[in-house]
């Protein structure tokens, strides 16, 4: 991935992050399921790979305490 591009995807991982903990559970787990999300939907998948990867980095702080199953 090209370092200009870094930034671009850290505020799509921000505004997903900024939805709270539950969206973002929910966000990972569209994205698991190979679907796109609104802030994803033009990304490569690459990028789409680099974002999940970014919030189960997020979500790990968390772990399962914000989740409901």
């Amino acid at each position: 991935m090209a370092a200009q591009q870094k930034p671009l995807l850290e505020v799509r991982v921000e505004t997903i992050c900024e939805r709270g903990c539950r969206r973002v559970w929910d966000a990972i787990g569209t994205l698991e399921q190979g679907r796109d999300l609104p802030e994803t939907a033009d990304l490569s998948s690459a990028e789409r790979a680099w974002v999940l990867t970014e919030l189960k980095t997020v979500m790990a702080v968390y772990g399962e305490r914000c989740r409901v199953d």
